[in-house]
């Protein structure tokens, strides 16, 4: 398999942004219950890599897109890597044939419960301090509540910047 530089290059680019993306004053503070985070638009790169560039292109950019959210913002939670990778290669596999949002949110039914199992697994065993079971899924069901505005905004953002990319002809 041949690859492009141009394709190197979005991929790189669309990962770079993801990683921005991800840290204040662009993500916006908010709190659940007693547990502060952050809406913000990392999944928008990683979408738009995964739709424009294919399943390949979105996985590559969603594991690198989530380096900076795994390790430097929320310290070793290697679980979110996985997860965006997820999110890009659904998108990807998606868009070959659905509309822009309707692959993105696609993607994200895939990437949910992925979401769901290692937030859990993370609050409940990885945690200094552990949750119970009980106010694991409670913060859980709240984080994806968040997920999902977060990728229908990002979805809906994709929809409308992908429409100008091939109305314009930039193609990769």
């Amino acid at each position: 398999m041949k690859i492009k530089t141009k394709t190197i290059a979005f991929v790189s680019l669309m990962a770079a942004l993801a990683n921005v993306l991800s840290v204040p004053p662009i993500a916006i503070p908010i709190t659940l219950g007693n547990f502060p985070t952050e809406i913000h638009f990392t999944q928008l790169p990683i979408l738009i890599a995964g739709i424009l560039g294919g399943p390949s292109a979105g996985l590559i950019t969603g594991a690198i897109g989530g380096l900076l959210s795994s390790f430097v913002i929320l310290p070793r939670i290697a679980f979110i890597i996985g997860g965006l990778a997820i999110l890009g290669t659904a998108a990807g596999f998606f868009s070959k044939r659905l509309r822009p949002i309707l692959a993105c949110i696609s993607a994200w039914l895939v990437q949910a419960p992925y979401a769901a199992v290692t937030d859990y697994i993370w609050f409940t065993l990885f945690l200094p301090k552990k949750m119970t079971p009980e106010a694991a899924w409670a913060l859980v069901g709240s984080l994806l509540v968040k997920l999902t505005i977060e990728v229908v905004i990002s979805s809906a953002l994709a929809e409308l910047i992908i429409t100008y990319l091939k109305k314009a002809r930039i193609t990769l």
